[in-house]
């Protein structure tokens, strides 16, 4: 039997003097020294009696009920792997075991020796010995071969002892004496302080539980034995330690077969219930194998009594059983108190984090997903700062596109007062308060989180929000239309932040000056410069001042409510239909100047033209390249505005299309130079290279015919050159056109169209004096006779050369054949080369002269020797 104690002998004298102290009703106190090979142990409590020495003598005997020692008295027998002689020093009286003098009684008595060796524990021998002051026990043991290795073992084994055995409270050794201290633990727990060690208790019907702690916060075990109530060899995985009342065999090394194990786990639960809220998941047995069948019993009782008792803890503070709970992984306290009344049972996130969510779902807690929380949120009331809260705690825990996926249902509250679902279907405006939308689902600005964005929601301007197709619809039906919308609208508008007329709006009703209602692009503002520039019997209200009050001047313009020109813009027109004046003609002009008659492929246009004041007509211009949108509208010379401009407006009296920039030299003289500041910011809408009108033809022709202007004949042979191109290009009907009274020629005088010509070949040139000729480009001079009504030179003119001259070959002639080398397209193989050419001109024009050179109608190049 000793073979089973052989490593026990500390434990064994601990639990001893445990059962002494216990006893007797005091603390338990123990001291181990040694002296040399000699090893004393002394305790405090009940001393020696005579039925203790009857048990330590019988072995198998016990006085648990009435004696100082262990469970078991053969638990005693352990001494004898250490020692011979086993001394009992105690206040009622002393007792030695001796193995010699029991071998010599026996010797004595004629007996034999067992081949055991002797009986040495069951010959108590009286002694005279006293235990050392201070103890009501010592036992010595004589002759240990190594006492110093016992002593440290016991070193070793104190904080266990003083753990497991609860009548003991210190254990005093040559270096160091280990004492137990307790101070009020969580609720019914104790905390329990051996030396720098520290644990919470918790007593339960039959088991004590010991949740070790580190730092201060708890710490569970992985892995421990069975101590019933000291260290066993059963090895178990449980969280805590535990001391618990288990039938073991007589070595107490293991639990006997068949004992009931589950009464150990009774109370459990509800100890675990009194754990601070953050610590009660660390006492769930972590799931895996068991590493024993003991361990295994052990774990399923506990499991069971967790099951079974309200311990896991909620937000809202009501702890309820594990089947009742629901746990979503590392919640935030905030969102925990946000859901606490949302979701029945919902884990209070001190017990949610990875390893707490591990634990309670394995003894039954239920896990929550994301869109399990965004199902329970559906349907609720809540104020819109509620709801912001909740995104931000969702922001936390939402990573990537499947968590996305699972808020697709996620609750939105509008500005409107609705809450919708998804965030998918919204619209943010961005750290702006627009007040109520009514024609879209805009986030209410207090919910707003950049959460919402991540889900799906989409970003937008106020400026994007007038421009939703749903408004427009809305404006269009007047059973939408009413005060709340038209307030939604300009307030929104005066978010836009610039003064930019949002399309769409023009039909928005608003009170005018004289109490009517009027679409937006009906008015005009109080103070638009506008105003100053039109005719006096415009069509435009103007808008009523407590609407310009409440919304300002910058709402009511981006709504299509005039301060200066609006514009039209169609990037696909189809046709002149945009109620713009004159429309119809410019649309013929752009078809009748294209190669192809292709329509217009764009518009861009300023309204409302036809309303300036003729006197006005400066400021007008002024107002027009002010503005971008307007300004825009004059980049393209071919577009309505210019050309409107360059037929309708007036400066001075004179159409725009008649004044040129006055450093551009194309009309000096024949056409005035603009008097403007801004003149080349609308240059495309003053005289240019093209002309596609009659009247602008007639009046530049007219500007010819004037005497008064001084043209040179550069600019004459120019301004006929724009005017035949026009004409030949069918950009110009001269049907349309009446032929001038007088005509400019070549020299620059004015004369009667009846006297002059139309050059049509250089030939004539020579031949025509300049105040007889009018030129323009001889490839359209058949265009310009007929828009003059003039003859061209070659139809109504003869002309003979009368001086005569000798036939030349060019190529035997040195300047010939240096001037047919220089310009090879003039000079023939053969000429006629004359010292003096002279020709006769009979017609309209009759005339006889030298000239440098002539062409027959058979070719024949005439050449005057003066030219070479």
């Amino acid at each position: 039997m000793a073979g089973g104690y052989r490593d026990r002998v500390v434990t064994e004298l601990a639990q001893n003097a445990a059962d002494a102290a216990s006893r007797a009703g005091v603390d338990g106190r123990l001291s181990i020294r040694h002296d040399g090979t000699t090893l004393r142990i002394g305790n405090v409590g009940a001393p020696l009696s005579v039925s203790g020495v009857q048990a330590l003598s019988a072995l198998r005997a016990s006085d648990k009920d009435g004696g100082s020692i262990g469970r078991y008295g053969v638990g005693f027998t352990s001494v004898r792997a250490l020692s011979d002689r086993i001394e009992i020093r105690s206040t009622t009286g002393s007792i030695v075991f001796d193995a010699a003098r029991t071998r010599a009684e026996l010797q004595a008595r004629g007996l034999p020796e067992p081949a055991v060796g002797a009986p040495v524990l069951r010959l108590p021998w009286p002694l005279d010995e006293v235990p050392a002051d201070g103890w009501d026990t010592e036992i010595v043991l004589n002759g240990v071969g190594d006492a110093a290795a016992v002593v440290e073992a016991a070193e070793r084994e104190a904080v266990d002892l003083l753990l497991e055995l609860d009548a003991l409270t210190s254990i005093s050794l040559p270096d160091v004496d280990i004492t137990r201290s307790t101070a009020p633990g969580p609720g019914s727990w104790t905390e329990v302080r051996i030396g720098a060690d520290r644990w919470w208790r918790g007593d339960a019907p039959c088991a004590r539980w010991f949740l070790p702690l580190v730092g201060g916060e708890p710490s569970p075990v992985r892995r421990d034995v069975l101590r019933a109530p000291t260290r066993s060899d059963e090895v178990l995985t449980l969280p805590l330690l535990v001391v618990a009342d288990v039938p073991l065999q007589p070595d107490r090394r293991r639990v006997l077969p068949g004992a009931d194990l589950s009464t150990v786990a009774t109370g459990y639960g509800d100890l675990v219930a009194e754990l601070p809220a953050a610590d009660r998941t660390a006492a769930v047995p972590v799931p895996g194998l068991p590493a024993s069948g003991v361990d295994e019993e052990l774990r399923a009782a506990i499991i069971d009594d967790l099951e079974a008792t309200a311990w896991v803890p909620t937000a809202v503070g009501k702890p309820v059983r594990p089947a009742d709970a629901a746990v979503l992984e590392s919640i935030s306290t905030e969102f925990a108190d946000l859901l606490a009344d949302v979701v029945p049972g919902l884990v209070a996130a001190d017990a949610s984090g990875r390893s707490g969510t591990r634990a309670l779902i394995s003894v039954g807690a239920r896990r929550l997903g994301l869109a399990a929380v965004v199902e329970a949120l559906s349907g609720l009331s809540k104020p819109p700062q509620w709801w912001r809260r909740i995104y931000g705690a969702l922001a936390d825990i939402v990573h990537d596109t499947a968590d996305v996926d699972e808020c697709a249902a996620l609750p939105v509250p509008l500005t409107d007062g609705r809450t919708v679902t998804g965030p998918r279907t919204v619209l943010l405006v961005d750290g702006v308060d627009l007040g109520p939308i009514g024609w879209a689902r805009v986030v209410h600005p207090d919910a707003a989180h950049p959460l919402l964005q991540r889900l799906g929601a989409q970003t937008v301007r106020p400026a994007d929000l007038l421009a939703d197709p749903a408004l427009a619809a809305m404006l269009e039906d007047p059973d939408y239309v009413d005060e709340d919308l038209v307030h939604q609208v300009l307030t929104v508008a005066g978010a836009v932040g610039g003064t930019d007329t949002a399309p769409g709006l023009g039909a928005l009703p608003l009170a005018s000056s004289d109490g009517d209602v009027r679409a937006a692009d009906e008015l005009v503002l109080p103070a638009s410069p506008l105003l100053a520039v039109m005719v006096s019997d415009h069509p435009f209200g103007v808008v009523a001042d407590s609407v310009v009050q409440q919304y300002g001047s910058d709402a009511l313009r981006v709504v299509g409510v005039g301060w200066t020109f609006g514009t039209v813009v169609d990037d696909e027109p189809t046709g002149p239909d945009h109620d713009l004046d004159d429309e119809s003609g410019w649309w013929d002009s752009v078809t009748a100047s294209s190669e192809h008659s292709a329509e217009p492929t764009a518009l861009i246009a300023v309204r409302d033209l036809d309303l300036v004041d003729e006197s006005q007509w400066a400021q007008a211009l002024t107002l027009l390249v002010d503005r971008p949108e307007t300004a825009a509208a004059l980049r393209d010379r071919a577009g309505y505005t210019p050309w409107w401009l360059r037929r309708h407006a007036r400066l001075q009296g004179t159409p725009l299309g008649l004044l040129r920039l006055p450093e551009d030299s194309t009309f000096t003289g024949l056409l005035d130079p603009v008097d403007h500041p801004r003149a080349p910011e609308f240059r495309s809408a003053l005289a240019g290279v093209d002309v596609d009108d009659a009247d602008t033809a007639t009046d530049i022709l007219t500007a010819a015919a004037d005497p008064e202007r001084s043209v040179s004949p550069a600019v004459a042979v120019t301004a006929h050159c724009v005017l035949a191109s026009a004409a030949a290009s069918s950009r110009l009907d001269v049907r349309d056109v009446d032929p001038p009274d007088a005509v400019r020629t070549l020299s620059g005088t004015v004369v009667d169209p009846s006297r002059v010509v139309v050059l049509d070949h250089a030939k004539w040139i020579a031949v025509i004096p300049p105040d007889r000729a009018v030129m323009g480009s001889l490839e359209t001079a058949e265009a310009l006779a007929d828009l003059l009504d003039v003859e061209t030179a070659s139809s109504v003119l003869t002309v003979d050369v009368v001086s005569s001259g000798v036939t030349v070959v060019v190529d035997d002639h040195p300047l010939l054949a240096a001037m047919r080398a220089a310009v090879t397209w003039l000079v023939p193989d053969v000429v006629e080369l004359h010292d003096r050419l002279t020709v006769r001109c009979e017609g309209i024009v009759a005339v006889t002269r030298d000239v440098p050179f002539w062409i027959t109608d058979d070719g024949v190049l005439h050449l005057s020797g003066s030219v070479i």
